[in-house]
């Protein structure tokens, strides 16, 4: 029987927020003080193409981490993006474990 005296921390990320469009959707969605934003913010503040980020919006809505509205208003389409509670806890999660994979490469004595 082996025993195990320390153990290493899980330093795993959720693919689902790692990928760099998909996080900085996350990010502003959670630093808005509008629960909704509306999806051309979205993309003229990210700067991304509306394919790109329709598609970044898609795998986000599949994994249950935002909401997406379409609506017509006024014979206009609007479409809004909001962030789920599990979405916004997803995000604290993947934050979480950056902020201890840095804790524990600032921990260990460099290599040359």
């Amino acid at each position: 029987m082996r025993m195990i005296l320390h153990s290493e921390p899980d330093f795993s990320l959720d693919g689902i927020i790692h990928e760099r469009a998909r996080l900085a959707v996350l990010t502003y969605l959670a630093g808005s003080s509008a629960p909704r934003v509306p999806f051309t913010e979205l993309r003229e503040r990210l700067d991304l193409t509306a394919g790109n980020l329709s598609v970044q919006l898609r795998t986000l809505e599949q994994a249950g981490y935002v909401e997406i509205d379409k609506r017509i208003i006024g014979r206009k389409p609007s479409t809004t993006v909001s962030l789920t509670a599990q979405g916004q806890e997803a995000l604290q999660h993947y934050v979480a474990k950056m902020e201890a994979i840095l804790r524990k490469l600032k921990s260990q004595p460099a290599q040359l």
